[in-house]
């Protein structure tokens, strides 16, 4: 299993710095957003139609060692307004050509979200099983819209043996393993999981239990944390829609890998990733606003790479 980095919390510096900067905390391997919400700092799509552009790219990767776990452009094509829609399927289709172009097997993504109708303007989240409106809504995303794009999407990204990894995220259709397995079953097994736990976390989902639910699925890994505060979580519950940098009020917070579960539960977490047959990288993501981006990967790489090592490699036994 190998240590990675997504590396949009470095966005301020090119490349090859990004490169070098890893390489001295013992870090190769990659995750590089695209477009969409990660941005394009370090991976630009213009590549495709630019040959020596392609080629410079490349010669940076060997030039420090350097491997690309996946290829990330987490967006939302199922956005109600068809302009933003079409903005964010033109992207993950292009990350999809350039991952196939690049030999990367992996792209990552959100599901999206649509609105309430063909009428909406912007994405409706379902959260609860009444008023009865709630579910048509539900049943009406999914059959109308998840479906229909997913199936397209999936076969696209499949004839160009690639797979899509869905990171199952609140605010969109798949947030949780039922939802993934769900999407899974009506586009096929080429799409699957990008796991990342801190989105567990806080929904009182147990990730250790989701790995074995999601068994022969998860297909990469995100390494991050989340910090429950129980003096504020008791009263307002998770569904905290108070921004990230309320901190002292907020329910939770996301943290760096550490800071809100201890070595004891992330050796847990390896070994049960082990156990179900993945052994990939673990790609760090930051997203800790109580440490800086420099603090918080050092502390991150420091601390899973202990975990890492101590940790025998195991086999997929299943299949």
């Amino acid at each position: 299993m190998k240590i990675g980095v997504f590396t949009p919390l470095l966005s301020e510096l090119p490349l090859p710095r990004v490169l070098s900067k890893l390489k001295t905390l013992q870090i190769e391997t990659v995750e590089l957003g695209t477009g969409n919400y990660p941005g394009d700092a370090h991976c630009k799509l213009s590549m495709l139609e630019d040959a020596s552009a392609l080629q410079e790219f490349q010669r940076i990767l060997a030039d420090h060692g350097a491997t690309i776990s996946a290829l990330s452009c987490h967006g939302n094509p199922l956005h109600p307004v068809r302009e933003r829609a079409r903005h964010d399927r033109e992207i993950s289709r292009k990350t999809i050509l350039l991952a196939a172009r690049l030999g990367i097997p992996v792209v990552v993504d959100f599901s999206g979200c649509p609105g309430d109708s063909p009428q909406a303007t912007a994405p409706t989240w379902v959260t609860c099983a009444w008023p009865p409106d709630y579910p048509k809504i539900l049943e009406w995303q999914w059959s109308e819209v998840v479906a229909p794009y997913w199936s397209d999407h999936a076969k696209f990204a499949a004839d160009h043996g690639v797979r899509v990894a869905i990171e199952m995220h609140p605010g969109f259709v798949v947030y949780s393993p039922e939802t993934l397995l769900k999407l899974r079953s009506i586009a096929g097994t080429n799409v699957g999981c990008n796991f990342d736990p801190s989105h567990l976390f806080w929904q009182g989902i147990d990730p250790i239990a989701a790995i074995g639910a999601l068994r022969g699925t998860i297909y990469h890994v995100h390494a991050k944390d989340t910090q429950m505060y129980r003096h504020n979580l008791d009263v307002t519950g998770v569904l905290d829609t108070k921004a990230y940098t309320d901190e002292q009020r907020r329910a939770w917070i996301f943290r760096t890998c550490g800071y809100g579960h201890g070595a004891e539960w992330w050796k847990e977490f390896v070994s049960a990733l082990r156990l179900y047959g993945y052994d990939g990288t673990l790609s760090i993501e930051h997203e800790d606003s109580l440490l800086s981006p420099e603090e918080g990967l050092t502390k991150a790489a420091q601390f899973l790479k202990e975990i890492v090592i101590s940790q025998p490699a195991g086999a997929a036994w299943w299949a």
